[in-house]
């Protein structure tokens, strides 16, 4: 069993750009500690639903950030992924990219076996660490990761 004296806490901190609300610093942050999480998974289904959900909440940081923009004219719902294209056009393919995996991740939420390959969750691990940096480029948020610390002694 791990020394408890040494464990140290590994998640970034994020340093607040100027004007960005601590609501959408909370949804980054939520973010970061899913990618660790799909980090540690093993099981590739549950590992893929883990990181889609944090690209999910690094893209509600963005619309939250920016104001939801107005809905269209019969009042149908639209994704976070929808929302992302209008108020971050660059992001665009980032946001067909996620919507394109919702329906996989559905399904490994109900726990089909083959839902999700773990090459397919790797694959998307490493693009939802990418777009989160990205969401906190855009936002003009700092991520400064923690020093690794030496064990006493």
């Amino acid at each position: 069993m791990a020394n408890m004296a040494n464990v140290v806490d590994v998640h970034p901190r994020i340093a607040s750009g100027p004007g960005v609300p601590s609501t959408v610093l909370t949804m980054l942050q939520s973010a970061r500690r899913g990618l660790a999480e799909a980090t540690d998974e093993a099981a590739p289904g549950d590992r893929y639903v883990l990181a889609h959900l944090a690209a999910l909440r690094a893209a509600a940081a963005l619309v939250a950030a920016r104001g939801e923009p107005g809905r269209a004219r019969r009042g149908k719902p639209r994704t976070v992924w929808e929302l992302l294209t209008q108020v971050e056009p660059a992001l665009t393919e980032w946001a067909a990219y996620f919507a394109a995996g919702a329906g996989k991740r559905a399904a490994a939420e109900a726990g089909l076996p083959r839902a999700a390959t773990a090459r397919e969750a790797d694959d998307l691990l490493r693009d939802a660490e990418t777009f989160l940096s990205l969401a906190e480029t855009a936002l003009g948020v700092e991520v400064q990761s923690p020093l690794p610390l030496r064990p006493a002694g």
